[in-house]
């Protein structure tokens, strides 16, 4: 088992994204691409996106800290600090409306 502190490492990947090319910084703290689960803490400086791409699996993004809009055709949700939103089973991006970092859980089906 191990343990992680959410909060340090969105604070170290937010220094990151902050002087990253693409605005973004992520690293996956739980499972993997051999593995269903995988829960990764990804970090976005203001304005920074992740571009229309499709949900793998049944997924959940998890606000840390700031803000940001997941889109999927012509809906949107602002997730703020705190805030689980459910990703759709479609395309869809992720905008940061301000330095932004959240957990991104997938799970694959086998």
């Amino acid at each position: 088992m191990e343990k992680h502190s959410l909060v340090a490492l969105a604070r170290e990947l937010l220094v990151d994204a902050r002087v990253a090319s693409a605005g973004r910084a992520a690293r996956t703290v739980v499972g993997g691409h051999e593995r269903v689960l995988r829960q990764t803490v990804v970090a976005l400086r203001a304005g920074a996106t992740l571009a229309d791409h499709d949900n793998p699996g049944e997924a959940t993004v998890h606000v840390l800290v700031g803000r940001l809009v997941l889109r999927s055709g012509d809906v949107a949700w602002e997730g703020t600090e705190g805030s689980l939103l459910e990703v759709p089973q479609a395309r869809h991006a992720v905008e940061a409306l301000e330095d932004t970092a959240f957990v991104l859980t997938v799970a694959k089906a086998p």
